[in-house]
């Protein structure tokens, strides 16, 4: 007879303890809404905890994370909301 074993995993906790966020540095420096080439908007997931705000440059393509606590990102997110959107992979870009 072999002996049977039993793996009991509790439900809600992710097998993989690791974070992926795409933005490892926040970026705080003021930022031009004429300068940015796209936004994207990242929702807090099981494997990233936070909720994350890419801006690609339109010049360089330069790729920055900025903070989505602060009342200027927040400002530029709601404007550029009103105006166009692409939802795209469970996550928001828009091209401005």
């Amino acid at each position: 007879n072999l002996p049977c074993v039993a793996l009991l995993l509790p439900t809600g906790i992710p097998l993989s303890r690791t974070v992926r966020c795409f933005c490892i540095k926040i970026d705080d420096r003021p930022i031009k809404h004429r300068a940015i080439g796209k936004l994207e908007i990242i929702p807090a997931s099981q494997s990233c905890p936070r909720v994350e705000i890419i801006a690609t440059m339109k010049r360089t393509e330069e790729k920055r994370c900025l903070n989505p606590e602060s009342e200027a990102i927040k400002s530029l997110v709601k404007s550029v909301s009103k105006k166009r959107w692409v939802s795209c992979c469970s996550f928001r870009k828009w091209k401005l």
